[in-house]
């Protein structure tokens, strides 16, 4: 943590977003950063797909977890864990990642199809609430079972 302060009392951004780093509270920060903007990849084409195209919700949450996959996996190659080697080669570091985040969509449907149809949230609430909740479960399983 005082590695990210240093950093941001010297307003060195290369550092604090760049810079390969193994400090776990960096790439913490880096992780909720990239997935601030996987988030907004997500939520757009989830909008998109269900207010403007009329596609239902739970079909288009799977369309831009697609999207928000793609754009996690290679932000989070380039920015939070470039200084971590992967246990596995690059293929099955995909394919890795993937399933981590196909039981994150899993864990999204469900919270998705409960908060939406049975709490009567508009869906992008219930999506909110469970980015959240992904998120945790995501970072804390790539970190533990993609990388050293």
């Amino acid at each position: 943590m005082s590695e990210f302060f240093a950093l941001l009392k010297k307003f060195d951004l290369k550092g604090i977003f760049i810079t390969p780093t193994t400090n776990g509270f960096l790439q913490f920060f880096r992780y909720v950063f990239v997935g601030g903007l996987a988030t907004i990849v997500d939520w757009g084409v989830l909008y998109l797909f269900t207010s403007v195209l009329g596609v239902h919700y739970l079909v288009s949450s799977i369309i831009s977890f697609t999207a928000g996959l793609l754009s996690n996996f290679l932000l989070s190659k380039l920015l939070v864990f470039k200084a971590s080697e992967a246990r596995v080669k690059p293929w099955a570091e995909f394919l890795g990642y993937a399933l981590i985040g196909v039981v994150g969509l899993g864990l999204t449907e469900i919270i998705l199809y409960f908060m939406t149809d049975y709490l009567g949230l508009y869906y992008m609430i219930s999506k909110a609430v469970a980015t959240v909740i992904v998120l945790v479960w995501n970072y804390v399983a790539r970190k533990k079972i993609l990388y050293k």
